[in-house]
């Protein structure tokens, strides 16, 4: 079943909990919270939070604010941050300077328009605060792969393919005034390959081919 990404992500968001659930999510998790840094005393947005697990995480860890933005009502109603707001990828209800860091896990893609996007989050960082992402990546999806789930009723949902090459990520982290500090590439088979029913098939078919990209930046002071 396909549907539009904002009916895909209402029907997933009653069997979404706020933890890496498959092998994919704790492959990326790992490697993203590995990027964060301290996260005590800091102000923390979770951007496209979902039901909220890198929110959660930044609670734990001793952030002194957390706000997790998404545009889906239904996950936010998952999401157990205190400060929770509807909103878009692209026009961020945050003030200007707000934020020490903004973390978003394996959703900056959908954005209708990364550059303007890049800006919002620029917009909200303060100098020197960082941005840091995952997103299914671009490569994946040409080799044919592709996001799914089962909704509570058990029917397979596909979502829509949306999202963007490595090189345009680049040019908008640097046209909204976001230096990269690190990026990686996680290859099937090599950075990615825990094993899980069907991995033996998926490494030997695309053994190499990117599947995640993971992104730390930081706002030009």
């Amino acid at each position: 079943m396909t549907l539009s990404l904002a009916e895909a992500y209402d029907r997933w968001a009653p069997v979404y909990p706020p933890a890496a659930h498959n092998p994919l999510m704790r492959v990326e998790q790992d490697a993203l919270v590995a990027l964060l840094g301290e996260l005590r005393g800091r102000d923390v947005l979770d951007l496209a939070c979902g039901s909220g697990r890198y929110g959660e995480i930044a609670q734990s860890s001793g952030a002194r604010s957390v706000v997790g933005i998404d545009r889906s009502q239904a996950m936010l109603a998952r999401a157990a941050i205190a400060a929770r707001i509807r909103g878009e990828l692209t026009q961020l209800p945050i003030r200007t300077a707000a934020l020490d860091l903004v973390v978003s896990g394996l959703a900056l893609g959908h954005a209708a328009d990364l550059l303007a996007c890049m800006r919002e989050i620029a917009r909200v960082l303060r100098p020197n605060g960082s941005l840091v992402y995952s997103d299914f990546h671009d490569d994946a999806w040409r080799a044919g792969l592709t996001r799914s789930f089962k909704d509570a009723a058990g029917n397979g949902v596909t979502l829509p393919r949306d999202g963007y090459p490595v090189a345009q990520h680049r040019a908008a982290l640097r046209a909204a005034g976001l230096r990269i500090e690190e990026l990686r590439e996680l290859r099937i088979g090599i950075e990615f390959a825990p094993l899980f029913d069907g991995s033996a098939d998926l490494y030997r078919q695309h053994r190499g081919v990117p599947l995640l990209l993971l992104v730390r930046a930081r706002k030009e002071s």
